[in-house]
């Protein structure tokens, strides 16, 4: 239940809108029911989310407000149609795997190409290593993290946990896994969805 915690105390946090007037929460009787209409990370037309969310008293009005609201924090993004998507998927794909292989060596890129959204998505470097390693046949976080140490190790490199340096490799091996399972579970679903991954 720890994981289940975290993962709502981090959607209450991504929820929160910061502007000109202060930061506000968006109330969980509204936002709670639109998202979970958008759970399956699948695009969706604002009329279908309308009707799965009707029930719980959420009227187009208020569907609207949280959309925009959703879009300018980043947590939904507006999608291309089909054809558009299908038409950018090579370029994106191209781009994103010369983006994926500089990870190997810098972190300066940490946005990944979306066909769907027609925009960047943020995809930091540890998770472009792992879909790298996912790209090369390794189907497991344990083994997506093993490949990424592989490479960090080469360099000299070790990872920085709540500011400190992790020394050994295996402190290294045990955060990278970490992060590769909470970029199975959490990131991965939507980079599908987006058609990064």
């Amino acid at each position: 239940y720890k994981e289940l915690g975290e993962y709502n105390k981090a959607r209450q946090e991504a929820l929160k809108v910061k502007g000109a007037l202060g930061e506000i929460e968006p109330t969980a009787a509204v936002y709670d029911p639109i998202l979970n209409a958008l759970g399956d990370h699948q695009p969706k037309m604002l009329g279908q989310v309308e009707q799965q969310v009707r029930e719980k008293g959420i009227n187009l009005a208020q569907l609207r407000e949280a959309f925009i609201i959703l879009c300018g924090s980043g947590v939904l993004h507006p999608a291309q149609e089909d054809r558009q998507i299908a038409r950018a998927k090579p370029f994106t794909d191209r781009l994103n795997a010369y983006l994926i292989d500089k990870s190997r060596s810098s972190n300066d890129v940490s946005f990944l190409a979306s066909p769907v959204t027609g925009g960047g998505i943020i995809v930091p470097r540890f998770s472009q290593m792992f879909l790298k390693a996912r790209s090369q046949g390794k189907k497991l976080p344990a083994e997506w993290a093993e490949a990424a140490w592989q490479i960090l190790a080469a360099q000299g490199q070790r990872i920085l946990k709540e500011g400190k340096t992790l020394e050994t490799p295996q402190e290294n091996l045990d955060e990278l896994t970490a992060q590769a399972k909470t970029f199975s579970d959490a990131l991965m679903p939507c980079l599908k969805a987006l058609a990064v991954a």
